[in-house]
This record gives C-alpha cells, structure tokens and sequence, in this order.
C-alpha cells in the first residue's frame, strides 16, 4: 500500500527537497523503517543516538501521534497519511 508522508520544510534538506511524498509500505512500522532508509538524514532529526524519538518531533499517523499507539504493526490502508512535526522555538 501507499503511505503519503508530510515533513516540515525546514526538514527538506534531509529529503531532497521535498515535503510531500508518497511510501510504499505494509505496514507503520516498514513505513518509517522505509523512511529513514530512503532519507537517512532524517534520523538525526527524529531519533537520538539511543534511537529515541526526540521530545521535540511528532509523528502523526493520520490523526494519532504515535506515541499513543499500541504497536506500530498497522496495517497501512488507501488514504493513510505519516505526518513529521517539529516544534520550534526561539526569540
């Protein structure tokens, strides 16, 4: 199935410049497995060196943040979205 995958502009360098594309992928667990292998860059971003996701990152998948899920075994169905947030701060 066909995951569409959203990141942040200020992201793009980590992904050849784009925000928006597509994954191919059976379930949540490839799909972010297939994302950090295809942009490998990213996992700077989101995970610390004890791959760890970062306080700062979310990951949505459609409307849930990850976080919430109990496994991320999902099986990945048409119209599915995976959505990276970064907050941001500064002054």
């Amino acid at each position: 199935m066909t995951i569409e995958v959203s990141v942040p502009s200020m992201l793009r360098e980590c992904t050849g410049g784009v925000t928006l594309f597509h994954l191919e992928a059976e379930t949540l667990q490839e799909a972010l497995e297939r994302l950090l292998d295809e942009h490998p860059l990213l996992r700077l971003h989101l995970y610390d060196e004890r791959c760890v996701q970062r306080p700062h990152v979310l990951l949505y998948y459609n409307d849930d943040n990850i976080k919430w899920l109990d496994s991320l075994e999902v099986p990945i169905t048409t119209g599915d979205r995976l959505t990276v947030l970064q907050a941001v701060s500064g002054g």
